[in-house]
């Protein structure tokens, strides 16, 4: 029986799958400089975290002549490695791969890839932020439930009309049409995000009022993933630093444990991380690929 992680939150707990290995049904690539490193459909999920799985690539199915041996060795969590930089044309990228040697048992021969070093495709779609968690379920569902958002003395957002949006291990996300906001209180600022679940984020929103300043605690996905298409447009809050009530209670009353996981599968792109946002990695303008 796989082991949930507790919670005092209305919201189902992520499972704790750290140190099993489970077989990707999908055909997975990583890419460098507009060249395929490997392509293969015998790749595996290894966690070693709860929140998400990180990718293993069988060595046979890498391109000869990436791996660059560095002739070190490192022990990780499920055994001893060998360090590789990838070479691609005139790009070289340090320390980006680690093989996992003979005595790793089922992971042996397996190629552990930094995230940031490719770009990922499962199948013919591209992955970003990390690998999705094929334990994770998001749903976007429209409601007439009635959602009220403050700032102190202020009423930032009001409407009857949201899309829910339920993500294993998070709290319930209301998105909000933007004729519900009174814009005159929200600033928008250059930051985005990326999340493996629902795309790149295309704006996100300060709050500013008498006496506070919640820095982008609203967010927009202008074009998200085709599954969550009725967020398009919309505008969430982060729920855990407004007052936001749902049918007249207090959302926080109901979240529980917040501040652990808010920041799960989401990535930062540009803007210093605030608050609940966990950074992972800043990147540049010109290159925001995860």
């Amino acid at each position: 029986m796989r082991t949930v992680l507790p919670t005092t939150a209305d919201f189902p707990a992520i499972a704790d799958l750290r140190d099993e290995v489970q077989p990707v049904p999908r055909r997975l690539r990583g890419v460098v400089a507009g060249v395929t490193v490997f392509d293969t459909v015998e790749a595996v999920y290894a966690w070693d975290t709860p929140k998400y799985p990180h990718y293993l690539v069988p060595l046979a199915d890498v391109a000869r002549g990436h791996l660059v041996d560095e002739g070190r060795d490192q022990r990780l969590r499920r055994g001893d490695v060998r360090v590789h930089g990838l070479r691609v044309g005139d790009t070289t990228i340090p320390s980006a791969a680690r093989l996992y040697d003979a005595g790793s048992g089922p992971v042996t021969d397996l190629v552990r890839f930094d995230w940031d070093a490719l770009e990922w495709f499962e199948e013919d779609e591209q992955v970003f932020g990390h690998p999705r968690n094929p334990y994770t379920r998001v749903d976007a569902l429209r409601s007439s439930r009635h959602v009220r958002v403050e700032l102190g003395d202020v009423l930032l957002a009001e409407s009857r009309s949201p899309v829910l949006v339920f993500e294993t291990g998070l709290p319930t996300r209301y998105y909000l049409d933007r004729s519900d906001l009174d814009l005159r209180f929200l600033r928008r600022t250059d930051t985005r995000t990326v999340c493996p679940y629902k795309g790149e984020t295309s704006d996100y929103w300060t709050a500013e009022v008498p006496g506070r300043v919640e820095v982008d605690v609203a967010w927009s996905y202008r074009q998200p993933f085709a599954a969550l298409a009725p967020i398009a447009g919309l505008v969430a809050f982060y729920d855990d630093r407004v007052d936001l009530t749902v049918d007249g209670v207090p959302a926080r009353a109901r979240g529980g444990r917040l501040g652990e996981l808010t920041a799960h599968g989401v990535r930062r792109l540009r803007s210093p991380a605030t608050t609940t946002q966990a950074t992972v990695r800043a990147a540049s303008t010109s290159h925001p690929m995860t």
